[in-house]
């Protein structure tokens, strides 16, 4: 069972003194703290970052036949160096 970790909420003032040791927190234990300024309130939590290639989808379909004869594929004839 995952113990909830409870957002720690502190005035402004208090952020102000224990700024760095306060970022550093949310940095190690990835819990947010919310900072209180009058009737507004403000978020501070971390952000996962991640490799972007794990976004990538496989698509084993997108390739009909050897990819192999890809690496053979001759494009002069196609292309037209006469551009305007």
């Amino acid at each position: 069972m995952q113990r909830q970790q409870i957002m720690k909420t502190i005035t402004v003032t208090e952020f102000r003194g224990k700024m760095f040791r306060l970022l550093d927190d949310v940095l190690k234990t990835g819990v947010p703290i919310e900072i209180t300024k009058g009737k507004q309130r403000l978020r501070i939590t971390p952000v996962k970052t991640g490799n972007k290639l794990d976004n990538l989808v496989p698509r084993p379909e997108a390739i009909r036949g050897n990819p192999d004869d890809l690496a053979d594929i001759s494009w002069e004839r196609e292309l037209n160096f006469d551009l305007p």
